[in-house]
C-alpha cells in the first residue's frame, strides 16, 4: 500500500519482534509498514512518515559490517523511537557509547524511572519489563536525558526537543506489562497520530488504486478457494467488474469434496468464475518430490503457467490478482533486511522470471484477521469470511514426503473426520484459527483384530493464532482426540496410528513442510 497520509514506518534491523511491533501500532489505530534498514533514506522521505521506529536486532553495533543508520533519519524531524539495538544506533551515531553488558539481559527485568520523560509516565515505575540484550548504553549522546533504568542498565533515554527517543527494552511483546500503554504514548502523544485506522480503510484506497492501475485492462484473478484470494478477487470486482475473469483451479490437493463447496459458494457472490480442472498435471509434475520448498515451487510455477495458458483464451489480459498478505510477504522475501526467508508461498515464490502477467496483489499490506474484517464489511458471505485458512498449495505440504493418489486418498478422508468432529462443536471450533490432518512420512507396527499391520501414521494439528505469525496449540479435549483418533483408524484403511502436535510458532511452523 502507498502510504497514507498518517504512516508509522518500522526500520527492521531483523528482529524477531518487528512484526508485533507492526501489529501493536495497528492494533491501536495507526498503519504500519515495515521495512528494510537498507531503504534509502529519499524513498523513506516520499513515504512521508508521521513516526518512525527503529526494531532490535541480533547484531552489535560496533561489530564490522553490523547493520547500521543513515543519520539523515534523526534530522527529518520526524519523532524517532530506538528499541533495543535502535536505541544502541541512535547512541553511536550521535556519538555516545555502546559496550558489551557484563551481565547480559534476557527476559523479565523491573524498570526505574527518572524523571521528565515524556514517554514514560509514573504508572510503568518498578513495573514488569521485558529485556533482550547483550550490549547496552554506558554513555548517552550529548543533549539527551536517562528517563530509566534496569538496575545499573540504562533503558530509557531522550531527546524531547529532536523528537528522538530509546528504549533497551521490548514494548511490544506481552510480558513489558504497560508496552501497549508506552507505544500508544509514544503514537498519540509525541506523533499525533489520530489511532482511527481501521483494517477497512484500505478498501476504498485500493479499489482507487486498481482502476488506476488497470484501466480497461482486462485481469485473471488466481482463485485457490481460501478466504485470501476470494477476498482479492472481491475487492478487484468491486473496481472492474466484468473486466476480471476468476480462475480456479482444481489441483488435486483440495480437501475433500471441496472443489464442488467452493464452487458454490463463488456462484454466491456474484464473482465471474472459470472452472479448470488439473489434478492430473499437478500430481504428475510432484511425482518423486519429497523437498518441501521443491513442491512449492512447482506448484506455484504449474499455477501461473496454468492462468498464463487460460489467460491467452481472453483477449485484452494483462494483469494476475493474487491474494497475498503481508506474512507471505514477510516469510518469502527477505524484506527485513538481514532476516532469513523462512519458506517461499506459491503466490510470492516460484513465479517464472519470465511472467507475461503483471500482478495486482490488493492484500499485500493486511495480517490475516484483518483480511477477515474487509471481507465482512465487503458483505461477503459467513462462510466464506470465516472460512478456515488453507495454503496455497494444498495438501501437497501436508503430505510430508512423496505425493501419490493413494497418500492423498489417505489424508483427504483423515482430514475430512478431523473437520467433521470439530465443526460438530461450536463451542470449540470458533477458538480455534486452524485445525487439520498431516500425513507423516513413516509406518508403524500396530494389531487390528488378530492380525498384525504396518501402516501409516496421521497427525492431528489445531491451534489458536491471530496473524498466524505465532501460534499456540490447542488443548482439546481427551475426549474429542480419542473420538477423531478412533474414527480414523476405523474408517481411513491404511493408518493404524493416530498422534496431536503440541509444539508452538515459533520455533514450529503452521505447516510441516
Amino acid at each position: 500500500m502507498e502510504s497514507t497520509t498518517e504512516t508509522l514506518l518500522i526500520i527492521d534491523y531483523g528482529s524477531q519482534y518487528t512484526q508485533l511491533i507492526a501489529r501493536r501500532a495497528r492494533e491501536l489505530g495507526v498503519f504500519s509498514l515495515i521495512v528494510p534498514f537498507t531503504m534509502p533514506f529519499e524513498e523513506v522521505e516520499q513515504l512521508q512518515p508521521r513516526g518512525i521506529i527503529l526494531s532490535g536486532g541480533p547484531n552489535s553495533v560496533y561489530e564490522k559490517d553490523a547493520p547500521g543508520l543513515d543519520k539523515r533519519l534523526l534530522s527529518l524531524g520526524v519523532p524517532i523511537l530506538g528499541i533495543c539495538y535502535g536505541l544502541q544506533l541512535i547512541t553511536q551515531a550521535l556519538e555516545g557509547a555502546v559496550e558489551a553488558s557484563a551481565t547480559r539481559e534476557y527476559g523479565l527485568a523491573a524498570i526505574k524511572l527518572g524523571g521528565g520523560s515524556q514517554l514514560l509516565d509514573k504508572k510503568i515505575d518498578a513495573s514488569a519489563i521485558w529485556m533482550s540484550h547483550g550490549d547496552h548504553v554506558k554513555v548517552p549522546p550529548t543533549g539527551f536525558v536517562v528517563t530509566a533504568l534496569s538496575g545499573e542498565i540504562i533503558c530509557g533515554i531522550e531527546n524531547a526537543d529532536k523528537h528522538i527517543f530509546g528504549i533497551q527494552f521490548h514494548p511490544e511483546v506481552t510480558h513489558t506489562k504497560h508496552g501497549s500503554r508506552i507505544l500508544k504514548t509514544y503514537l498519540r502523544k509525541i506523533c499525533h497520530f489520530s489511532l482511527d485506522w481501521q483494517p477497512t480503510s484500505i478498501i476504498d484506497h485500493q479499489i482507487k488504486q486498481i482502476r488506476q492501475r488497470a484501466g480497461k485492462d482486462k485481469v485473471i484473478c488466481a482463485l485457490s478457494g481460501g478466504v485470501d484470494s476470494t477476498i482479492a478477487a472481491t475487492l478487484v470486482d468491486r473496481a472492474l467488474g466484468k473486466q476480471q475473469t476468476c480462475i480456479f483451479v482444481d489441483n488435486g490437493l483440495l480437501r475433500e469434496n471441496e472443489y464442488e463447496e467452493v464452487l458454490a459458494a463463488y456462484k454466491e457472490t456474484g464473482l465471474n468464475v472459470k472452472p479448470v480442472r488439473a489434478a492430473r498435471h499437478f500430481l504428475s509434475k510432484l511425482a518423486g518430490v519429497t523437498d518441501p520448498e521443491q513442491k512449492r515451487k512447482i506448484i506455484g510455477h504449474e499455477f501461473i503457467t496454468i492462468f498464463e495458458k487460460e489467460a491467452r483464451k481472453l483477449p485484452g489480459v494483462k494483469f494476475l490478482v493474487q491474494g497475498t498478505l503481508y506474512p507471505d510477504v514477510i516469510e518469502s522475501v527477505s524484506v527485513k533486511g538481514p532476516s532469513a526467508v523462512i519458506k517461499s508461498h506459491h503466490n510470492v515464490g516460484g513465479l517464472p522470471e519470465k511472467m507475461h502477467l503483471k500482478l495486482i496483489e490488493p492484500l499485500r499490506d493486511v495480517f490475516k484477521d484483518e483480511v477477515r474484517a474487509i471481507g465482512r464489511e465487503l458483505g461477503l458471505p459467513r462462510q466464506i469470511v470465516e472460512r478456515q485458512a488453507f495454503p496455497g498449495p494444498g495438501l501437497a505440504i501436508r503430505i510430508v514426503g512423496d505425493i501419490t493418489e493413494e497418500r492423498l486418498h489417505l489424508l483427504k478422508k483423515a482430514d475430512a473426520i478431523v473437520r467433521e468432529e470439530i465443526e460438530a462443536l461450536p463451542e470449540i471450533r470458533r477458538d480455534l484459527y486452524q485445525y487439520f490432518a498431516v500425513l507423516l512420512p513413516i509406518k508403524s507396527v500396530g494389531v487390528m483384530g488378530d492380525g498384525r499391520t504396518y501402516e501409516q501414521v496421521i497427525c492431528i494439528k489445531a491451534f489458536h493464532s491471530l496473524d498466524v505469525m505465532t501460534a499456540d496449540w490447542a488443548r482439546l479435549p481427551y475426549n474429542l482426540l480419542a473420538r477423531m483418533s478412533s474414527r480414523i483408524v476405523s474408517e481411513v484403511r491404511g493408518i493404524n496410528r493416530v498422534v496431536y502436535e503440541i509444539t508452538t510458532k515459533p520455533p514450529a511452523t503452521i505447516e510441516w513442510e
